[in-house]
């Protein structure tokens, strides 16, 4: 769960060129598979027993890149590989926006229409299903560390309860819509349940039916519950770390385990809100997701909603801001790209996509004390240069 996005500079949005694609050859291909520069910087953050990495590239048509290293699991020695699954946290949100434009190209939603023509909520009611994607709601962004249960309570959980509690303790909202930027883990629960009003289903058993099933993506693959705990990497704290020494501040005692070596183990857990960051799945998932945003003809979304995710957006006033409807706007090195980051209890990530480059990243590891901005700036221009060569 990320309080703040630290997105960069603005896109220039021209759409027409925003998924021009990389088609590699196989020359090309075998040149990427062979990266022994990106193999030997992303080995040199996993040394021996630490928790891993998993980083993919992808264009539109196959997979670049894929690597591991570190382990899964530090008590038995287990390996990582891209297959894992992990915690994605608020990477989750992209596939919230994806699932309401959906709804949005069958006619069921209309971005300018009120939230509280679907749900009920203390807020102003003029808030937009436009301004909750944007983050420009004004609804507020308490810290989420304590809104999470643990994986065998799951069954007796119940999430409106949960959602009715965290509503009524931070009903003020921080400023009047459309005013400006606000990151609002709430405001993306909130979306999760106009799906579930909009489309009768819940909103993990919609995400499953609409976005990964059509990429035939299964149940052990992503998802949002463990489908198979020997293939759910476990997520670790440095166990020399300022958060481990607060640890029982910042969050519920139950979610602590043992230590295995110099980390500590967290025991699995579910975030109280899908919506806003409760999927699991693996790099070699997320990127199949990514593949299929890339292609101009997308499974997910048709091209007409699809310019609607990537415009850039801005406030009431007319000042531009580093958000679209699901992604955050980055630049590096005057490259432009898209990304979304997540990060909680034991893991962290960030997937991007580069359009003009035709290719999308992304990285996930299984231990909290992580910046991914700056390790994939310095390996992500590894595979831009190629592509640009």
């Amino acid at each position: 769960m990320k309080i703040k996005s630290d997105s960069t500079i603005t896109l220039p949005l021209t759409f027409a060129l925003a998924f021009i694609s990389f088609s590699s050859t196989s020359n090309a291909f075998e040149t990427f598979s062979n990266n022994k520069t990106v193999e030997r910087l992303l080995s040199s953050m996993s040394s021996m027993n630490e928790p891993g990495v998993q980083y993919v590239v992808v264009n539109k048509n196959t997979t670049l890149f894929s690597f591991s290293t570190g382990f899964a699991d530090i008590k038995n020695k287990i390996p990582l590989s891209t297959r894992h699954t992990m915690a994605a946290f608020s990477m989750t949100k992209t596939l919230t926006a994806i699932a309401v434009l959906q709804l949005v190209e069958q006619g069921k939603i209309k971005l300018n229409n009120q939230a509280s023509q679907y749900i009920d909520h203390p807020y102003y009611s003029e808030i937009t299903i436009k301004q909750l994607l944007s983050h420009t709601s004004g609804i507020p962004n308490p810290i989420p560390l304590k809104w999470v249960h643990l994986a065998n309570n799951h069954k007796t959980f119940d999430e409106k309860k949960s959602l009715s509690q965290v509503l009524a303790n931070n009903a003020e909202p921080d400023a009047l819509p459309g005013e400006e930027y606000g990151y609002s883990n709430i405001g993306y629960w909130l979306l999760g349940q106009i799906i579930e009003k909009v489309s009768g289903k819940s909103y993990s058993d919609y995400v499953n039916e609409n976005i990964f099933k059509p990429l035939n993506l299964k149940q052990d693959e992503i998802g949002f519950k463990i489908s198979k705990v020997n293939n759910y990497a476990k997520g670790y704290l440095k166990k020399y770390s300022f958060m481990n020494l607060i640890k029982y501040f910042i969050m519920n005692d139950e979610i602590w385990g043992a230590y295995e070596g110099g980390w500590l183990h967290i025991n699995n857990v579910y975030l109280n809100g899908p919506a806003f960051g409760g999927a699991i799945g693996s790099a070699t998932a997320f990127s199949r997701i990514l593949q299929s945003l890339l292609n101009e003809k997308s499974i997910l979304l048709g091209i007409k909603v699809k310019q609607k995710m990537y415009a850039q957006q801005k406030t009431k006033s007319g000042e531009t801001i580093k958000m679209t409807l699901g992604w955050h706007i980055g630049e590096l090195d005057g490259i432009n790209y898209y990304f979304k980051e997540g990060g909680g209890a034991g893991f962290h990530s960030e997937m991007r996509i580069y359009p003009e480059q035709g290719i999308a990243t992304i990285i996930m590891l299984n231990k909290t004390n992580f910046k991914p901005k700056k390790t994939m700036n310095r390996i992500d221009k590894e595979f831009i240069s190629q592509v640009i060569k």
